[in-house]
């Protein structure tokens, strides 16, 4: 198949549970969208189930989590566990903010991809999302 024909990549952008600081996945989903992917944006306070249930509607293929109130380790776990309950082992699911590196092994080690901090270049993110999906989309 034509891969010029397959549609851009697709990435859906949240902020889970009371974290309302969200200047950073506004940065985010407009560099992505600068890089040529079609992002969703899902706004303030989402939920785990939210956030899984816009990803099946919206059919994306990265799952991009900002999170700076310190609940990483429960909202992970849980996104990737409402994840496979849904059959929805072929998106990535990454994200960003305040974790340390402890718990980023952590995380990785239950299926949570690339996890960046704060100044990491918008390059960098784009290009790891663009790779993962191009690696493991079903063209």
């Amino acid at each position: 198949m034509d891969k010029s024909l397959i549609r851009p990549i697709r990435v859906l952008i949240a902020k889970v549970g009371l974290d309302g600081h969200d200047r950073g996945a506004k940065v985010i989903a407009t560099s992505l969208r600068d890089a040529g992917m079609e992002v969703i944006y899902t706004g303030l306070r989402q939920t785990p189930e939210m956030v899984v249930n816009a990803a099946l509607q919206e059919d994306v293929d990265a799952i991009g989590i900002s999170i700076l109130s310190g609940a990483h380790m429960t909202v992970f776990p849980k996104l990737i566990d409402i994840m496979k309950q849904k059959n929805l082992t072929n998106v990535l699911i990454t994200g960003g903010g305040i974790i340390p590196q402890g718990d980023i092994e952590k995380l990785k080690a239950i299926g949570v991809g690339e996890l960046f901090s704060p100044g990491t270049a918008m390059a960098t993110i784009a290009d790891y999302i663009q790779s993962w999906v191009t690696e493991h989309r079903n063209f």
